[in-house]
């Protein structure tokens, strides 16, 4: 395994941005787990100004320059989007600094890649909601986000981890390892074997919805994580989304679907107490809410209709490759016991059949904001 000396890189990818004034220090700063993030801080015309630059993470992103492609288009198309309706472009999206010899990023002595961006100010990011209305604020954001990007050419984006979302082939990959059974453990995790098999034809909706024409591609942000937006500190209404590493070409309900996986459990993804874990169908109709608002009319109606398999879907997918980590022998999520995955797998699990169990709750919501 190379040595990297972090700080040397640090200082060489910092002289290499286009940074104004004089540096002041960097360190660490956030608590992502995939790219390695700095806090740098400038002084120039007297104030001290901050921004956020990060190594790019080359084994979860195989070709970090189509990564940063994207970007680089998207907050471009985002800034004009943001000008022409009145905003703050300097707030509303990611800005990004160039290189001094005005690339969008930065390749170092160890071939890692790195950018640079203006930190956003007077914003906080949660990793949960304090309130239901932060709740409802980040599915605005989100919202927002498809709106703004509704006419931005998906078909032009590179494909940042192919089939991230494609469950049919989740569940073929899941197939296969339970085949190999690497870890020798398929027979702790008989009943949730089943339970994915007898989903099968599920994982199929989406994918067949799109082969009908029913369900367009579009721009999608891969994470709808609470903390990947960042909420006016005063206000707490949203000033833009964040961390584009994984937008792609997807569907509108996944990106929903993911939110709704996590932010409308009522316990942490790895709970032991399967009683502690229900779905919470007033932080389901939240979200919707917030979510088709922020959205601004550009779904179809049979894309609204679908936000109930999109969240159904999110969910079975999450816990199905956990499963498939806990038979491959914990290779791809970190863990912390020998059942760590099995534990996960089954809080989706539960949730996924709380959803099926209130369904038609789920669609009446649907209909009711669409």
């Amino acid at each position: 395994m190379r040595k990297v000396d972090k700080s040397a890189a640090v200082i060489e990818a910092i002289k290499n941005f286009d940074f104004k004034g004089t540096l002041v220090d960097f360190r660490p700063f956030g608590n992502g787990h995939i790219n390695d993030t700095y806090m740098v801080r400038f002084r120039y015309d007297g104030k001290i100004r901050k921004y956020i630059m990060q190594r790019i993470n080359s084994t979860v992103f195989k070709n970090p320059e189509g990564v940063m492609s994207n970007i680089l288009g998207v907050t471009a198309f985002l800034r004009e989007e943001v000008i022409k309706n009145g905003g703050d472009p300097e707030r509303e999206t990611i800005n990004i600094i160039n290189t001094k010899d005005k690339k969008g990023f930065h390749i170092d002595g160890y071939g890692d890649v790195w950018r640079a961006m203006v930190y956003v100010v007077d914003a906080i990011s949660l990793d949960l909601p304090e309130d239901n209305n932060d709740f409802y604020q980040s599915a605005v954001a989100f919202g927002n986000f498809q709106r703004q990007l509704a006419a931005y050419p998906a078909e032009t984006l590179f494909e940042t981890i192919p089939n991230f979302h494609n469950t049919p082939v989740r569940y073929e990959n899941f197939l296969k390892s339970l085949e190999k059974n690497a870890s020798g453990r398929a027979d702790n995790a008989l009943p949730e074997i089943e339970f994915v098999k007898a989903r099968k034809e599920f994982t199929e909706i989406l994918e067949n919805a799109y082969k009908e024409g029913k369900l367009p591609k579009r721009v999608t942000h891969n994470d709808t994580k609470m903390n990947n937006v960042m909420l006016d500190k005063d206000t707490r209404e949203p000033v833009c989304v964040v961390d584009l590493d994984t937008i792609m070409p997807g569907y509108s309900v996944n990106d929903f679907g993911d939110s709704i996986r996590f932010g409308a459990s009522t316990a942490a993804e790895d709970e032991r107490d399967l009683d502690k874990v229900h779905f919470d169908i007033s932080l389901f109709e939240t979200y919707t809410r917030g979510f088709l608002k922020g959205c601004g009319g550009i779904l179809t109606e049979e894309e609204i209709m679908l936000l109930p398999e999109g969240a159904k879907m999110m969910t079975l997918e999450c816990g199905m490759r956990f499963l498939t980590d806990y038979i491959d022998g914990d290779v791809y999520f970190k863990t912390h016991s020998e059942d760590h995955n099995l534990v996960r797998c089954r809080t989706q699990f539960k949730l996924v059949e709380e959803m099926e169990a209130q369904w038609d709750e789920m669609k009446r919501i649907v209909a009711k904001y669409k």
